[in-house]
């Protein structure tokens, strides 16, 4: 029988997505399902195949039509062997040889990949980085994360931690990140981030039209402080231009380092669209040397949620 489709699996530590995809990744089918992390490795990866299955059924295939599994998952791994070192928003995931359980449950192979890597390498195949050999993608959302594709390979580092992209020092010193390190861009840039800075400069008595949105839920998010900006506040600009510089800022350091042909945004905060993109970019025309123009475009990512899915298919395709 004819092996002619691949899974590409996206598992987060809410949801997971099961895409079904023709060699050529033509969408076939998909389902989401929750994770359930809290009931452990064995539970989750159950769920996965179970997930599968049933996207397999509903096409009248099975397992045997299936060629390979592609999967994408977050936190620090050994690519190579498939495991995931540790998954903080997933109690449970340490040392969890997710490939090999998985592989074991859809009597098929199955590639193992980072999550952000897997988005990068689906936007590279099959999105914005289409016909490109050289490309980076940031994903902006309650971190920063990301993916490098160097000379048409996906960039890895010797203890596969390579693009911790977020973590990348901009301000020696500067703002607590999560990770332990100050000065971070994921500190200045990410959704949330953007969102504190934005409510300490209020709780230290600056005056926006953003106060109304803290008193009343007592919190406030990066997409008001985008609606603000297109409203006009003073404050919400300032807090957004912060954001943008430290993006560029990274941006450029990126370029310097890999050298790619775009620089592709991905994430929630994306949403702000050019409210976003046009102040990175004209804080990087602002900060990047003069010795030469730059053709480096940065760009919106445009598979959106499916990018996990989808570079996780490519990658199944890939070892079939």
């Amino acid at each position: 029988m004819s092996k002619r489709v691949v899974i590409g699996i996206d598992l987060g530590g809410t949801n997971i997505k099961v895409g079904l995809f023709d060699t050529e990744l033509k969408l076939l089918g998909r389902k989401a399902a929750a994770t359930d992390a809290a009931s452990g490795p064995e539970h989750v990866i159950e769920r996965i195949a179970d997930t599968t299955r049933e996207i397999l059924a509903a096409r009248k295939l099975d397992m045997r039509n299936v060629r390979a599994a592609g999967i994408g998952a977050p936190g620090p791994s050994n690519i190579k062997e498939g495991i995931i070192a540790f998954a903080p928003n997933m109690p449970g995931f340490e040392n969890v040889p997710i490939k090999k359980m998985l592989a074991e449950r859809l009597k098929v192979p199955v590639v193992f990949e980072n999550d952000a890597n897997a988005a990068c390498w689906g936007e590279y195949v099959a999105g914005v980085g289409k016909g490109v050999s050289d490309m980076v993608l940031l994903t902006l959302g309650t971190g920063i994360g990301g993916g490098v594709v160097s000379n048409s390979r996906l960039l890895h580092g010797f203890d596969d931690a390579a693009a911790e992209l977020g973590h990348t020092i901009i301000y020696p010193g500067g703002r607590q990140c999560g990770c332990g390190q100050r000065g971070c861009v994921e500190a200045y840039a990410s959704a949330n981030s953007t969102a504190a800075r934005a409510t300490e400069a209020l709780r230290e008595g600056r005056s926006s039209s953003l106060n109304a949105v803290l008193e009343s839920r007592g919190a406030i998010t990066s997409r008001d402080i985008y609606e603000h900006v297109a409203a006009g506040d003073e404050l919400a600009r300032e807090i957004a231009d912060g954001t943008a510089r430290a993006l560029a800022i990274l941006c450029i350091n990126l370029l310097h380092t890999t050298g790619p042909e775009l620089i592709a945004f991905a994430g929630g905060m994306i949403g702000a669209g050019d409210l976003l993109l046009d102040g990175v970019q004209r804080f990087f025309d602002e900060l990047i040397w003069s010795s030469k123009k730059e053709r480096v475009r940065l760009v919106q990512a445009t598979l959106g949620e499916s990018a996990g899915m989808v570079g996780a298919a490519a990658l199944a395709v890939d070892m079939g």
